[in-house]
């Protein structure tokens, strides 16, 4: 099992979740051509993918959704009223409720409601067999039930999108650093870190992903270097993407401890 972060970040975002031949990707928040040539980069096969999976409507988010869904013929999963927010064309719509377990192939996938200024956005807690991986970001905080899937994923894609300090000093509004900073906007370094702090169990095996850092109030090595200061996880040991075009293939490896408690 592999899941590929194509990218990650107020550019786009769009990761891919690759098991056994099949394959789904959460989010499509960049061009359709770009989707393409990064899954021929990373060794995808465009007909294994079964879906594509939208966590809400925000063009970063969702631009590139419904053309790659319509190149590939494959569906858009999303709850109604993102969907409707999303303005996708005509593509194949597969409708969940928050909380309702979907049945992707071989991918047991939970959404699990996120707390951001969209009409109803999710994240994506994702199952085959006893591999379990979270891609949560576009969230103002966590909420146990993504607190739980942090505590059993072995690979968490999780937002940690600004630095309190570069956030404050920077050259946003002061209404946008408001919406930023609050609970319907997006994580910090210091929050994200203390979340995984708190999940972190006694044969912790996880690989944790920062994702979503912001150009403009976040830089790699000061997210990573919070997160590692909070958490005492070497700081070579959290990843993140690097540079604009950067990508990601994160292997998730079996378990050597006793599971986590599911």
């Amino acid at each position: 099992m592999e899941v590929h972060v194509l990218a990650s970040g107020s550019d786009g975002n769009c990761t891919v979740i690759e098991s056994d031949g099949e394959a789904i990707m959460i989010d499509a928040g960049i061009s359709c051509k770009r989707i393409l040539s990064l899954m021929d980069r990373h060794g995808i096969d465009k007909e294994s993918l079964k879906a594509i999976l939208v966590t809400h409507e925000h063009t970063d988010h969702v631009s590139g959704a419904g053309a790659t869904a319509r190149k590939l013929d494959v569906p858009v999963v999303a709850n109604m009223a993102t969907f409707n927010a999303s303005d996708l064309g005509n593509v194949q719509h597969w409708v969940y409720k928050s909380n309702q377990d979907l049945n992707i192939g071989q991918f047991h996938v939970t959404p699990l409601p996120t707390s951001h200024n969209a009409v109803e956005p999710n994240c994506y807690f994702t199952e085959v067999d006893d591999k379990k991986v979270l891609v949560a970001t576009d969230t103002g905080k966590f909420s146990f039930q993504i607190e739980h899937a942090l505590a059993v994923s072995d690979v968490a894609v999780v937002e940690a999108n600004y630095d309190l300090d570069m956030l404050v000093n920077g050259p946003y509004p002061y209404s946008l650093k408001s919406l930023i900073g609050s609970e319907r906007g997006h994580m910090n370094n210091i929050d994200t870190g203390l979340a995984i702090k708190r999940t972190m169990g006694e044969n912790d095996h996880r690989k944790i992903f920062l994702a979503h850092l912001s150009k403009t109030n976040n830089t790699p090595d000061i997210a990573r270097q919070a997160v590692s200061d909070i958490t005492g996880i070497k700081r070579f040991q959290v990843d993140s993407l690097e540079f604009p075009g950067d990508s990601r293939i994160i292997k998730v490896r079996e378990r050597s401890g006793p599971p986590s408690p599911s």
